[in-house]
């Protein structure tokens, strides 16, 4: 018998749970999917949280021709033979072939370049599944090529909707007596994802031999600790401990930072993922607080791709020490946050005049830079004038923090700027 995740997969969208700001009514995906015009996106989500399941409704939906890769496993070649096939299909489909790609991110540079004619020829559709931030993992030029669609982890409304769907119209489980009388472990180890949670339920009733089954906190906890890697098949418990490593970082707890660094280790995951993250904590928490600590993630995440495994582990375990230790300030990473509010507030401002490039004549005549000040030609490499667009004159975005290199910037710009900083 199939698992229950894969027996409760939906098949429609209104089946679909979860993600209602794409698929909800009047939602971005849902208008493409009804108007049968689809373009090629890449969903970008953590496990389970529905990305497989978009892709295959799609395709049901649009009667396409559907074709799958994973990423761990399929080469250029393989690609290619896809590509092939599709490109003979899509004379006699109705609408255009679907390659939709699982892990995508796990693509190398030669593999993604190899889907980049098709996509840009419209002989596929393509699709994208990944956990990780397509900024980092997707070639630029394919990634103009696509949308990205960003899915959260299921709200406890989404997992309460799918567990009662899962007790309803699962026919083994319609079968048992089952009673659910508490829910907070079920969700707790779900972690938003409906996988686990699935695989969690599953677990707790083929453990229970009797007519009646209880669901409760008591049965749940009991269950997991006879068999606690059953609701984490897939090795998605990585998610867990990479969110502890961070926060522990975050919290300057360089022992709790070198367990989880270490648990990482001893479990196989790849070092350029944790290198990885080292540099977005020490931008994101550390920041300018101390900048040198972006500097020795870099390094380190130089010489992990260098050396790789086992030593890789001593310059990750330095910069893992030297970012929790250090002070902390999420400034820069508020700031952008805040400049980010503002534009999509208030929209494209126009560019000041004096800002503005004029490589033309007709620029310059048109006032193009006409009154703008080259700092460099006055004292102190500083003069007062506009940067932000008219109307915005008063924003404030960025916020000194309480340490001692923030505090210096702050008395820099304060003395340049007087009342504006």
């Amino acid at each position: 018998m199939e698992p229950l995740a894969e027996r409760m997969r939906p098949r429609t969208l209104d089946d679909y749970i979860g993600q209602q700001h794409l698929v909800g009514e009047g939602a971005i995906l849902r208008q493409m999917i009804e108007s049968e015009h689809v373009s090629s996106f890449i969903l970008w989500g953590p496990p389970g949280v529905g990305k497989t399941t978009l892709a295959y409704i799609i395709a049901n939906r649009l009667e396409s021709p559907f074709y799958t890769l994973s990423a761990v496993t399929s080469g250029v070649k393989d690609v290619r033979d896809v590509i092939d096939k599709a490109q003979k299909n899509r004379l006699f489909a109705k609408n255009n072939p679907i390659l939709f790609i699982d892990e995508i991110h796990r693509f190398n540079k030669s593999q993604q370049d190899s889907l980049l004619g098709a996509v840009e020829r419209g002989i596929i559709t393509l699709i994208g599944a990944t956990t990780e931030n397509p900024s980092f993992e997707i070639i630029r030029p394919l990634l103009s090529r696509c949308q990205v669609y960003v899915l959260g982890s299921l709200e406890k409304d989404d997992l309460l909707a799918l567990l009662h769907r899962a007790l309803t119209k699962d026919t083994y489980l319609r079968q048992r007596d089952i009673e659910v009388r508490e829910t907070e472990a079920l969700l707790r180890y779900s972690g938003g994802d409906a996988r686990k949670l699935l695989n969690v339920l599953e677990l707790v009733v083929e453990a229970e031999k009797g007519d009646k089954v209880v669901i409760d906190n008591e049965t749940v906890n009991l269950r997991l600790q006879q068999n606690p890697l059953a609701y984490d098949k897939d090795g998605e418990m990585h998610y867990d401990i990479i969110s502890a490593f961070i926060k522990s970082i975050r919290g300057s707890d360089p022992d709790g930072a070198l367990y989880w660094l270490a648990r990482m280790i001893e479990g196989g995951e790849q070092p350029e993922f944790i290198a990885r993250r080292l540099v977005i904590s020490a931008s994101e928490d550390i920041g300018l607080a101390n900048p040198n600590a972006l500097l020795i993630a870099n390094a380190a995440f130089d010489a992990v791709m260098k050396i790789g495994w086992p030593e890789g582990r001593i310059p990750l375990a330095e910069a893992t020490v030297y970012l929790a230790s250090s002070p902390k300030s999420n400034s820069a990473y508020m700031g952008i946050g805040a400049a980010l509010e503002e534009v999509q507030r208030s929209g494209n401002l126009s560019v000041p005049l004096h800002l503005r490039n004029a490589p033309t004549k007709l620029m310059k005549d048109l006032g193009y830079s006409e009154g703008y000040k080259y700092a460099h030609d006055y004292e102190g490499h500083f003069v007062l004038q506009q940067f932000l667009p008219d109307g915005l004159t008063s924003a404030s975005f960025w916020h000194p923090q309480d340490n001692p290199a923030e505090a210096r910037l702050a008395e820099r710009l304060h003395a340049l700027w007087k009342d504006r900083y």
